[in-house]
This record gives C-alpha cells, sequence and structure tokens, in this order.
C-alpha cells in the first residue's frame, strides 16, 4: 500500500512511526512533514492545508490511502475532495468535522443527542456576553468558536478575567474570524480526561483513555497551550467508565451526525471532566489529540493500517485494538516563549542519542537546518514518550529520553504523570 499521512506535528510523527511499521506498507509519503518524519517517510513540500494539491499528488502518486492528522483540511474539506478523487481517506468529512470547526454546532449536538455538557450560551455581540458572565460571578470559560490551533479557550476565575476575555475575542478578535462567535460556558470542576474512538460513522472502537496537561507550567500554572504532555492510561477513567463514556458520549455524537446526514468516519476525541454531579462533556476534536496520541500509539499493539483502512471504508466491525498493558508518558519540549510568541532556528543537539527500547521521540515543531542539523520551528517543538510497568516507571524512562535533548530557551513541565 501506498499511505500518505497529513501534518507536520509530534501526533503525524507518531502516526507514521506506528504506520511504517506495518507490512503491507510499500511506500510512505508526508505532507509537509519535519525532519523526523523525513526518517519514516518522503516528505512532500504541501502543506497540510492546502486541499487541491494534496488531492492532485493522491491521485498522481495512486495513493490508496491518506492519513489526515490536524484538523484544519478536514474542516477545509480534504476528505471531501479526496472521496471526489476515488481517495480512501481516514479522516471525517467538512459537515462530520463541523463537531471540531464550530464549538457552537458541537453543543447542538449534545443538546440533541442528550450528552451531558456544562450550561452555556452563544454571544455575537459584547454586551449580552459581559451580562451573561457577571451574572455568574466571572465563573465562565470563554471560547472563541471556530479553530483557534488550541489557544480559543480561558477558564476565568473572576469577572475581570472574563471581562478580558470576551473583549479580547469578539472585539480585538486576536483570533481573527474564528471569534466572530463567541461561546461561554458555566465553569466546572474535577478531574479531566481524554477518550478517543475509532468510528466508521456507526460503530465505535475505544483507545485507552489518557490525561493531557495543558498548563505551561508545574502544578497546572500559567496560560493555556496546545499540551505539554500526557499519560496513559489515567486511572480516572476505570473499564467500567470508559464503557459508560463509550455508551453515553462517544455511540450517542456518532448516531447524531449520521442522522444529520454526516457519518463520521474517523477519530472522534471527547475532552471530558469528570465533576461530583458525574461526566460532563467540555469538547469534540474531529481528530486525534496532541499530545495525547503519542503516548497512545505506544500502548497499542500489531498492525495500526488494517484499522483505519476500516474506518476509511466504513465497516469497523471486524477490527479489534490489541493494547499493551503497560503505561506509557509523553512529555512536550516547547520553545522559549511558548505559548506565546516564539522564534526559530535554534539548533537541537541529542537527538541522535541512543535510546532505550521503548523510548521515542517524536518531532514536531522542528524543521532543517545548515549542515543537515534540525533546529527549532515552532511552538511545540518535539515529545519524549516511554512506556513501564507502571506509570512512575514509563515518567522516569520519558523524563531520561528528554534528558538526551537540549536547545537554547527549551522548556518542559517535571509533572507530567505525576498526578496519577
Amino acid at each position: 500500500m501506498r499511505i500518505l499521512v497529513v501534518g507536520s506535528g509530534g501526533r503525524e510523527h507518531a502516526l507514521a512511526w506506528k504506520i511504517s511499521q506495518s507490512p503491507l506498507v510499500t511506500a510512505l509519503f508526508a505532507a509537509p512533514g519535519n525532519p523526523g518524519l523525513g526518517r519514516l517517510a518522503t516528505l512532500v513540500p504541501i502543506k497540510a492545508d492546502d486541499v487541491e494539491e494534496l488531492t492532485a499528488f493522491a491521485v498522481r502518486q495512486k495513493i490508496d490511502l491518506v492519513v489526515v492528522g490536524p484538523e484544519a483540511p478536514l474542516v477545509g474539506g480534504l476528505v471531501d475532495r479526496l472521496d471526489a478523487a476515488g481517495v480512501l481517506a481516514f479522516g471525517p468529512t467538512a459537515g462530520a468535522a463541523r463537531i471540531e470547526g464550530s464549538k457552537a454546532f458541537a453543543k447542538e449536538v449534545m443538546v440533541a443527542a442528550g450528552i451531558p455538557t456544562a450550561d452555556y450560551a452563544t454571544f455575537t455581540e459584547p454586551g449580552p456576553a459581559l451580562a451573561w458572565a457577571r451574572r455568574r460571578g466571572g465563573q465562565v470559560v470563554v471560547k472563541a468558536d471556530g479553530l483557534a490551533a488550541g489557544k480559543g479557550v480561558v477558564v476565568c476565575g473572576s469577572v475581570e478575567e472574563a471581562e478580558a476575555a470576551i473583549r479580547e475575542i469578539l472585539v480585538d478578535r486576536i483570533h481573527g474570524a474564528a471569534g466572530a462567535t463567541l461561546l461561554l460556558e458555566e465553569k466546572l470542576s474535577g478531574p479531566e480526561a481524554s477518550c478517543i474512538a475509532f468510528t466508521d460513522g456507526e460503530r465505535v472502537r475505544m483507545l485507552p483513555a489518557a490525561q493531557d496537561h495543558k498548563r505551561i507550567f508545574d502544578g497546572d500554572r500559567g496560560p493555556n497551550t496546545g499540551g505539554m504532555g500526557a499519560f496513559c492510561p489515567t486511572p480516572k477513567v476505570s473499564d467500567a467508565l470508559l464503557a459508560e463514556i463509550e455508551r453515553t458520549v462517544l455511540l450517542p455524537a456518532v448516531r447524531e451526525l449520521t442522522r444529520r446526514g454526516h457519518p463520521f468516519r474517523g477519530a472522534l476525541y471527547a475532552g471530558l471532566m469528570l465533576t461530583p454531579q458525574g461526566l460532563r462533556v467540555l469538547e469534540f476534536n474531529a481528530r486525534l489529540g496532541d499530545p495525547e496520541t503519542q503516548p497512545i500509539l505506544m500502548r497499542l499493539r500489531g498492525d495500526l493500517v488494517p484499522a483505519l483502512l476500516a474506518v476509511a471504508r466504513g465497516d469497523l466491525s471486524g477490527v479489534t485494538l490489541d493494547v499493551d498493558r503497560r503505561a506509557s508518558i509523553g512529555v512536550v519540549v516547547a520553545a522559549e516563549g511558548y505559548p506565546g510568541k516564539v522564534t526559530g532556528g535554534d539548533v537541537i543537539h541529542g537527538l541522535d542519542a541512543a535510546l532505550a527500547p521503548d523510548q521515542q521521540l517524536f518531532q514536531a515543531g522542528t524543521a532543517s537546518g545548515p549542515g543537515g542539523q534540525v533546529v527549532t520551528a515552532g511552538g511545540r517543538v518535539l515529545t519524549a514518550c516511554a512506556l513501564g510497568a507502571t506509570t512512575a516507571e514509563a515518567m522516569k524512562r520519558a523524563y531520561h529520553a528528554l534528558g538526551t535533548i537540549s536547545f537554547r530557551g527549551m522548556q518542559f513541565r517535571t509533572d507530567i504523570g505525576g498526578s496519577a
């Protein structure tokens, strides 16, 4: 099989790493990829959101399966174009991907499907939004409706914080058109969990639950990020609770999207909070999470390609997933200044240092520099992952793998997995 992975982050590097192990694969491509991906696949200089060029390449190269990693090309209709061109794709159409592309739409789906979620309201004008937030004492979550690269959510603890967030998103438009509509939610409390399922539009196959760490600093302090690391499994989600999440969250969402004429084929991600009143869905994503994918794929045993194919073909009936009983950890290493403005071009040392078995470094914000050196080229630079008999052992080994890496201004949390 000839497979194309779309994207350039740690998630896509992990996908390519897993796909490359399949005996079914005869050629593997990545667009646009990164230097780490370039060790596994032929890099194609096409941006991940260039729908027309990606489709033309897939047709020209007789690609058998396109695996779409990031959300932007999914929301932008890449799978629709590939379908029209007769190319099989893992990922939802634009209509189904709207569950991530519009937080207001996702809430409509949740309400229609009876999925437990937080109280909310949507706004296009600041006045009513400010009034809604003030009535709740500023204890709200402010969200840009559209895609904002994981940075369009502000958790507020006071009226002043809520007012500032509303004005930044709805008035100052710091997220552009993504903030033309604003969603306000009641602020919930409790541990969070990431639950992802492969789905063919009818059936689901649950992946092991993971726990992400959104805040930049240890102890969940500082601003939100795209994710500073994850561990899998999370003790907060037992087998019984995972089955409940499948029954009350993932399956109802899949069935509601199909009822609306948009069957979802791909990876459907539910971000959950386990509140004292029960589980609540915070968000849906239309793809595998990043950084959750990296530790999750470390635990999946066997060939991943048949499962990806079954999803794309719309029939998961014969697929089971073999999960390693060991724990896994992924620690994100970020550039100086992240999640704010960062500069690139810093040489990354230690990438070629020998890793022990069951350890991996998945590159994300990297690029090729002078003399073949790998340099920083983004906020989240790479993810250090490891398996261990226990979460504590996996944590120790992941941080050992991270210890081979150095570059100017690198930053990372030291407590990923510690809450387990």
